[in-house]
């Protein structure tokens, strides 16, 4: 058995409508299909392809509460600001980033309007281990 990869992230939302707004019109995502009134699965749902990621977003009741567990999207540092910009014309509220060690990348945390995180982040994997590893003289990649 092997997993290939992350198929698709669905996040149950209040409003369609609104939520493929962010994604399209402020994050850039393409929209690949809309069901209409059609249910083929327990809602209304529509696709979007961002980042190569299948988004699915499906009608239903909003998250409760926010909480740290986030989607995080990778962005060249040079458009942080033009998200940031973005987020905020969209009225999105944002969420106090984590202290940070110098080369692991910056980040730019947002809630959406049914309380996902999203992350938006200008480093990589490769990039965050090397930071630990020259940071915290106890760390030892898994992989050596």
């Amino acid at each position: 058995m092997t997993i290939e990869g992350i198929s698709h992230v669905t996040l149950i939302v209040q409003d369609l409508e609104r939520t493929a707004y962010l994604l399209s019109s402020v994050l850039g995502a393409e929209e690949v299909y809309v069901s209409g009134e059609r249910t083929f699965s327990l809602s209304k749902e529509r696709f979007f392809l961002l980042g190569g990621v299948w988004i699915a977003i499906m009608a239903g009741s909003p998250l409760s509460e926010r909480t740290y567990n986030h989607v995080a999207f990778k962005i060249p540092e040079s458009q942080l600001e033009k998200y940031r910009q973005r987020l905020e014309k969209a009225k999105i509220k944002f969420r106090e980033g984590r202290a940070r060690v110098r080369g692991e990348g910056l980040s730019l945390y947002s809630y959406d309007y049914d309380n996902h995180l999203f992350e938006l982040h200008t480093g990589t994997l490769d990039n965050r281990l090397q930071t630990y590893e020259g940071n915290v003289p106890e760390f030892r990649r898994q992989d050596t």
